[in-house]
């Protein structure tokens, strides 16, 4: 397929699949910021709920940063990959020590940031600040892979930015990624665009029976009192990832301990 070929089919389905969320509503960098990271590895289905909850606790980045890590990991509790949740709060502290309170509307400047690493940065330039950068992600790898990769079996991404780059719309880049974002959605619903064509691609593990799923139990369980270590492991699943969880979640700071008793950082 050519490029104004390809232009006019993304365009074609965008308007057809079109998908309103929050943060399209709204493009203020905070809004996208958090949106971003709550959607790594989260589907917008789970997200948009917690979104709302998440923005109505902390309206503005002023109000997360000043907020104790206690209370992000209490709203944030339900989307797991906590360690997302002391990003996003290290980010907006450092936006408003930084940057005055405003996150900035350059690559380098976001990519400083907690938790902001280059296809999050270029999100932000592209929908808050409708710059036409070149970013990839799952659902926009699934669109190129669709089109121009179909007999490949391993792409790498730099090959995939040079596509982007020259498809990517100029005049209209926020409303050119949300249409690849939503036509790639749908092609994965579809069972196409295989993201496993990806040189890059990594299967995500299952929840259930891993220790990632231990840490969102203790978590969970911390959010709503502290405990003593051996009560609270009482009162989860008996098993050996509970250590393992508890001496990972211990040293990454997303929890402490403060005498015998167990509870989120504050």
């Amino acid at each position: 397929m050519n490029v104004l070929n390809f232009n006019e089919e993304v365009w074609d389905r965008g308007a057809v699949l079109y998908r309103d969320m929050p943060w399209r509503d709204n493009t203020d960098p905070y809004y996208v910021l958090v949106s971003e990271l709550m959607l790594q590895q989260t589907q917008v289905d789970r997200v948009i709920p917690k979104f709302h909850v998440f923005m109505s606790t902390f309206p503005t980045i002023a109000d997360l940063a000043k907020a104790s890590l206690s209370d992000v990991l209490t709203v944030w509790s339900g989307l797991g990959y906590n360690r997302r949740a002391k990003f996003l709060h290290l980010a907006a502290q450092k936006v408003v020590t930084a940057y005055h309170g405003v996150l900035p509307p350059r690559y380098e400047q976001l990519l400083s940031l907690p938790g902001v690493g280059p296809n999050t940065a270029g999100a932000i330039l592209a929908y808050s600040f409708n710059q036409p950068v070149v970013f990839i992600e799952t659902n926009i790898r699934t669109v190129y892979f669709h089109h121009f990769f179909e007999d490949q079996s391993s792409v790498t991404d730099t090959e995939l930015k040079e596509l982007v780059a020259q498809t990517v719309d100029k005049e209209h880049p926020r409303q050119w990624y949300w249409a690849l974002m939503d036509y790639g959605s749908y092609l994965k619903k579809q069972g196409v665009g295989r993201i496993e064509k990806s040189s890059h691609y990594k299967k995500q593990a299952p929840l259930k029976g891993s220790v990632r799923e231990m840490r969102g139990l203790i978590l969970k369980a911390l959010s709503r009192r502290d405990y003593v270590s051996f009560e609270l492991q009482a009162n989860l699943p008996d098993d050996t990832r509970f250590q393992v969880a508890l001496t990972a979640l211990l040293s990454e700071g997303l929890i402490s301990q403060t005498g015998d008793r167990l509870h989120l950082t504050r």
